[in-house]
């Protein structure tokens, strides 16, 4: 066991939570609003694991070919917001054509990235192959498309393991960025020699790291799948990708609260510990269960960001590939978006929430999910869309988050 993981999840079997539902009251909250009309998206989790797709669709990692060449008319056109969200990408370092790979064998990165031997370089270079291969696509410039190249060659030619405690995460955040780049490459671009030996890299050195999930936080595990499920896509493997998916549709409902659950939140099954007071400190003490509530709100917006994000961006993924997730976790995220952003717009924290008092911030995470849910499924998300508009253009949290106002805003495709 890595330091600094927690060693079990919460075990709660269904009808023990009925049970216990029974003897304890679940104060609900609103989503985007004190009473939203009825939801586009259902709450039900199927069983049943999602199959992946007969045939797979390129590029087909966090966004696709026609919401690339919408994207393009749009900066093309000069159009708000999109021309403005790419001048701020293109003026950003993960642009640059000067930048100088930095790839190592080894990149050790211990908890909270101390010791950060290559963590910071990797996560940066990858952010800039993908950022490289957006530019391309949009300006047809293939000097742009000659450095996303350049980085990903420099560490598939270089990195063989990732150590320390926080390597699974590192791989994840990393693992996020790499195939959303290498899919814009390789199915736009001409010609990409080292595609193979990439694809050998994600196979080997990434995904034996993340595909069988995490004991940690949640965001830890949906950061996780975010990376699996867009290598899968990549590698088109159809076992990695319905793997994936299966840990996904637990990892959801055990990580955003609806009253529907109970009186306590559902956990991920096979965990082992069932008792609430265990739930209770799992949720970071946090006691009164609300709509929207996320396992990670009472220990910062920041990680609870991360969590949403990569929730967002893989029903993004997987309704790309024609086997959609949004219908399934939709209300789910929904309602956490509309309850974190409700703070983050200035309405004072109630004292049954975090103390009274929420730290940090959701960062530039909202436009997958406020484009999916609000823009297509039609749902209202006042709250969300104020953040949403409030941020834009949002940018990058130099992790696994870039350029999403460019990629998904209004994005009708």
């Amino acid at each position: 066991m890595r330091p600094g993981v927690i060693p079990k999840f919460l075990g709660l079997s269904a009808a023990l939570a009925g049970l216990i539902g029974a003897a304890f009251t679940a104060p609900a909250s609103a989503g985007d609003r004190a009473a939203d009309p009825p939801a586009a998206a259902s709450t039900t989790l199927s069983a049943e694991a999602v199959a992946a797709p007969a045939t797979f669709t390129h590029p087909g990692v966090g966004v696709s070919r026609p919401q690339l060449d919408f994207v393009r008319g749009k900066v093309q056109a000069n159009a708000a917001p999109w021309k403005a969200a790419h001048d701020q990408m293109m003026g950003s370092k993960y642009a640059s054509l000067s930048r100088v790979p930095k790839p190592r064998a080894v990149v050790e990165c211990g908890s909270y990235s101390n010791p950060n031997n290559g963590c910071t370089d990797e996560r940066e270079d990858a952010i800039a192959a993908y950022t490289t291969a957006l530019a391309w696509y949009i300006t047809r410039d293939d000097r742009y498309a000659k450095k996303s190249i350049e980085l990903m060659d420099a560490w598939s030619n270089t990195i063989r393991d990732h150590t320390n405690s926080n390597a699974p995460l590192q791989t994840a955040w990393a693992g996020s960025s790499w195939p959303k780049a290498a899919e814009i490459i390789k199915y736009t671009y001409t010609s990409w020699p080292n595609s193979g030996r990439f694809s050998t890299m994600l196979r080997n050195v990434y995904l034996p790291e993340i595909i069988n999930g995490s004991n940690s936080n949640g965001n830890w595990e949906l950061s996780m799948n975010e990376a699996a499920i867009g290598i899968a896509v990549h590698l088109e493997d159809k076992a990695a990708y319905d793997k994936t998916v299966g840990r996904f549709r637990n990892r959801v409902p055990a990580f955003i609260y609806l009253p529907s659950d109970g009186a306590l939140p559902r956990t991920v099954p096979g965990s082992g510990l069932d008792t609430r007071d265990e739930i209770v400190g799992y949720w970071h003490n946090q006691s009164t269960f609300m709509q929207g509530l996320a396992q990670e709100t009472c220990r910062d917006l920041t990680h609870t960001g991360y969590g949403l994000s990569a929730i967002s961006h893989v029903a993004e993924t997987s309704r790309i590939q024609g086997q959609d997730l949004y219908p399934e976790v939709g209300d789910r995220l929904r309602h956490a978006f509309g309850l974190h952003t409700k703070y983050q717009n200035g309405e004072p924290v109630p004292g049954n929430l975090c103390g009274g008092s929420l730290k940090d911030n959701l960062g530039p995470i909202s436009e997958v999910a406020f484009n999916a849910l609000g823009n297509r499924l039609g749902n209202a998300m006042s709250n969300t869309q104020q953040y949403t508009e409030r941020l834009r253009p949002q940018g990058t949290n130099n992790l696994f988050v870039a350029w999403e106002t460019l990629t998904h805003a209004n994005n009708p495709a």
